[in-house]
């Protein structure tokens, strides 16, 4: 069990490293850091994936000693990291379809294994898309086959880069190209969707976890620990999207962990199909706080407010408090 790290001054992620013993300081704290995603890429003002992909694969490369490859799928982070002839990967990096990175991933394990070369790891990433949609039957594959990948989702909620239409990580409620703010019952469908995280749990691989750019240094532990375990192993990252959200900028890590303290995305982790751990909420919020500052959502809030919508969200969101224990005290077995 670690201890979570609070920091009281915010605002100043990086002072708050200084506070802390070597060790403990987050990867990007330090200038032995990888860059494995460097500067020069496109993404968006605000953009949560790029981010988390940075934490993600510098903790991954960080575990490995910077023996990593990665496959990425069609996506977002694909896209603004690679325009062509431009790269700003600085890991061996190979761009799949935008169904097949797990296939892909496991390809390329299987090879490095038939090499014998047993230092290097085999990271695969892509959106919610990619991942939970289109790419669902390779991943649950590689899950079956209990390949030797660590495979990272950065969940934005839809397809943000062919238009923000709807995906599997859609949430209820939510304006998107495909499910527009109109009719009776507007945005996104109650009662549909898909959670990754539990199916891959249902496949018992030796790994699972949610994490979110809410929390930098519990995401990188997630990753470090998954590094550390031999078979398939997957990550599920919570990344807000200011374009598709409609969100401004300078609230990513804002809505970030507002959809955790909300208990609408709740971390954890889970070992060969049983959860481990939880990271407790500090201070419930009610999902309106989440909600309002999001475009996506504003349909909900027009006079009079679509209260039906937004008790039936908030009952997710306490249905996923009561399940994963969320409101326990730190330390609290």
């Amino acid at each position: 069990m670690t201890q979570r790290i609070k920091f009281y001054q915010t605002g100043t992620f990086t002072v708050g490293n200084r506070l802390l013993d070597a060790e403990r300081r987050t990867v990007q704290a330090t200038v032995d850091r990888s860059n494995s995603l460097t500067s020069g890429h496109r993404a968006c003002q605000g953009c949560g994936e790029a981010l988390g992909a940075r934490y993600a694969v510098d903790a991954a490369m960080r575990a490995a000693n910077g023996q990593v490859i990665a496959v990425n799928a069609t996506g977002c982070l694909e896209v603004f990291s690679t325009p062509y002839p431009e790269t700003s990967w600085q890991v061996p990096w190979f761009h799949s379809l935008f169904g097949n990175a797990p296939a892909v991933a496991s390809g390329v394990a299987a090879a490095m294994r038939a090499k014998g070369r047993t230092d290097v790891r085999v990271i695969g990433q892509g959106g919610d898309g990619g991942t939970v949609d289109i790419g669902f039957g390779c991943l649950s594959g590689m899950f079956e086959r209990n390949d030797d990948v660590l495979y990272l989702c950065y969940d934005n909620e839809a397809y943000m880069n062919t238009g923000v239409q709807r995906s599997g990580r859609t949430p209820p409620g939510a304006r998107t190209a495909t499910t527009p703010a109109v009719g009776n019952k507007p945005g996104a469908e109650f009662g549909q969707g898909k959670n990754p995280a539990l199916i891959a749990m249902a496949h018992n691989i030796p790994y699972v976890a949610t994490a979110s750019i809410a929390d930098l240094h519990d995401l990188e532990a997630k990753v470090t620990k998954a590094m550390a375990i031999e078979g398939s192993r997957y990550v599920h990252i919570h990344v807000p999207c200011p374009l598709g959200w409609g969100s401004l900028p300078r609230d990513t890590m804002r809505i970030a962990r507002l959809a955790v303290e909300s208990g609408l995305f709740p971390l954890f982790e889970a070992e060969h199909g049983e959860v481990t751990d939880v990271t407790p909420i500090r201070r419930k919020v009610p999902v309106d706080e989440y909600l309002k500052p999001q475009r996506r959502f504003a349909h909900l809030f027009r006079q009079p407010p679509d209260r039906e919508s937004i008790s039936a969200i908030q009952a997710i969101a306490d249905r996923n408090i009561a399940k994963f224990g969320l409101l326990r005290q730190e330390g609290e077995v």
